[in-house]
């Protein structure tokens, strides 16, 4: 009995040696890449700035109902790094505010999404053939036919315009691809040795999805959802661009370009920053997704 205590012991801190080492690797790979790093140094630095917007912005008020018409339409300056609007308010103090908003749509959205198209996926996948899989694949392809722009406003049409709404038209068009990621993935391992082996051993459905099935498809996924994350910036924005997002006065950067892009080009620094701003984030994400294919690739 104590043997056998011991070996469990040994057995445990083997397992944990071992998946030190292997983040070990997956991190020298990811350095490798130094546009990844890159990548990821700019989404943690506008992550830090959203959440601080309060202490970092230069003039944190004119984030919402501000105006000083004397102050309107001043270019960029030391003052004001990317200029002043048509009401007096700081330009690059609503961009920062802005990146907030950017990484809420980002965190929910992809919180909604992720989750349900990858569990209706694992669930589609093992159990194909059947009615379940017939019903998930098929309402997923109805979703997928449509141009996602074009179900994105019409949702967003439908719903009262504000931000969270936005969010949700969002959501409502976006997961019917990682179901398809997801189950294309797991038809093609249904039938592994593995997924064989764990089935005569009595393992549990639950057990074989998340325990075998999703940890091999994981990679896939993460790189997937790193991407995804400038294309629901981008996606929120052409909502928010139309009227259907965020309402003025908030600081979305959707709204801001949309808002400010009737003053160009006399008054061009207004719409700078904002559509700067939409570019970096997408850029961020789509760098550090670079480093995360490489990771697992490598496996």
């Amino acid at each position: 009995m104590k043997e056998t205590s011991t070996n469990e012991v040994r057995f445990l801190e083997l397992e944990k040696k071992v998946k030190r080492e292997n983040w070990r690797r997956m991190w020298f790979r990811f350095r490798k890449s130094k546009l990844s790093i890159v990548g990821l140094s700019i989404i943690l630095i506008l992550l830090l700035m959203a959440i601080f917007a309060e202490y970092i912005a230069p003039y944190p008020s004119h984030a919402g109902l501000y105006i000083a018409f004397k102050n309107a339409y001043k270019p960029p300056s030391l003052e004001h790094f990317l200029g002043t609007d048509m009401y007096g308010r700081d330009v690059f103090s609503r961009v920062i505010f802005g990146f907030r908003y950017a990484f809420m749509m980002i965190g929910l959205v992809l919180l909604l999404v992720v989750p349900t198209g990858v569990v209706l996926g694992l669930i589609a996948g093992y159990y194909r053939g059947t009615f379940i899989e017939t019903l998930i694949v098929r309402l997923s392809d109805i979703f997928i036919s449509l141009p996602p722009l074009v179900l994105a406003l019409s949702i967003a049409s439908i719903l009262e315009p504000n931000i969270f709404n936005a969010m949700m038209a969002v959501s409502l068009m976006w997961w019917p691809w990682y179901v398809k990621l997801t189950y294309s993935m797991t038809v093609s391992l249904r039938n592994e040795p593995f997924i064989l082996a764990a089935e005569s051993q009595g393992a549990s459905t639950l057990h074989i999805l998340f325990r075998e099935l999703l940890p091999i498809q994981l990679g896939t996924i993460l790189t997937k959802v790193t991407l995804d994350a400038g294309w629901v910036i981008l996606i929120g924005a052409a909502i928010s661009f139309v009227g259907l997002g965020a309402q003025p006065p908030t600081p979305d950067l959707g709204t801001m370009v949309s808002e400010y892009s009737k003053y160009l080009p006399e008054y061009w620094w207004m719409s700078l920053g904002p559509a700067a701003g939409i570019v970096l984030i997408i850029l961020a994400f789509n760098l550090l997704g670079d480093g995360i294919r490489d990771v697992f690739a490598g496996e």
